[in-house]
């Protein structure tokens, strides 16, 4: 269990049950992220490339991690914007990015698990 201050008993816990580990299908972005700024030499930082790899090895998050990924998906969604992006024969580095984070279903998830989780620390 994680504690949170809060409650009338100053204790609110969020549940074992979430899984801090991303699905299949987020893990499969993160991979395919790594394959393609292998392939071109663009897309996304050195910090970029350690989220694909803790993804794509369905690693268990940190509460805190979590919200970086919402932070990172909110800063840039604009990159979505860019040309090529969703080119699979000339992708953009923001759409590399943006698959080494998770891809959209990245997006999706980590919004989920911050939601459920709101403001718990990292223990």
């Amino acid at each position: 269990m994680l504690v949170l201050p809060g409650c009338q008993t100053g204790v609110k816990t969020v549940p074992d049950e979430i899984d801090f580990r991303c699905p299949e299908i987020v893990a499969d972005n993160a991979a395919k992220g790594l394959r393609l700024r292998k392939q071109f030499g663009r897309g996304g930082t050195e910090i970029g490339v350690a989220r694909a790899t803790e993804l794509k090895n369905r690693e268990k998050l940190s509460p805190s991690t979590i919200r970086r990924m919402v932070s990172h998906f909110a800063r840039h969604e604009v990159d979505k914007r860019g040309k090529n992006y969703g080119n699979e024969d000339n992708p953009s580095a923001g759409y590399i990015a943006w698959l080494l984070w998770g891809g959209d279903e990245g997006r999706a998830w980590a919004l989920e698990i911050k939601r459920r989780i709101g403001n718990a620390p990292d223990i």
